[in-house]
């Protein structure tokens, strides 16, 4: 059985005070920032968006209340970090860890990839 095609993400929740900010330090190491309400795989991204937060909040039983309204984002990886049908080299992993770590006070994370359809390159990219 093959598994069906799939981007890896960094689900993380930031305060919206800082998305900016932190969308520019990750685009300087072609790291990709995709707010889940907007996010082009998404069929009712507002739903996602709700339910995402809800379950990240909850699970972490009463550490993460402050960010009950923040925005969930995916960070995906750009191209120059991929290598054909290669797994994601452990820079990869290691240049995402430490924007965010940079950002401690504003974002709420754990440190794994989950998988999302491929997000598509936005027109007048280059991949």
């Amino acid at each position: 059985m093959k598994r069906e095609p799939h981007e890896n993400v960094a689900t993380v929740l930031v305060d919206p005070g800082v998305l900016g900010d932190l969308e520019l330090a990750l685009m300087v190491r072609d790291l990709r920032l995709w707010p889940v309400r907007t996010a082009p795989i998404c069929v009712d991204g507002p739903r996602m968006e709700f339910q995402l937060r809800r379950r990240m909040i909850e699970s972490h039983r009463g550490e993460w209340d402050l960010a009950a309204e923040w925005v969930p984002v995916w960070i995906g990886f750009g191209p120059s970090w991929r290598f054909g049908d290669e797994p994601l080299p452990w820079q990869a992993h290691k240049a995402l860890w430490q924007v965010l770590d940079a950002f401690a006070v504003s974002v709420r994370f754990r440190r794994r990839l989950g998988g999302v359809r491929p997000m598509p390159v936005p027109e007048g990219v280059q991949p």
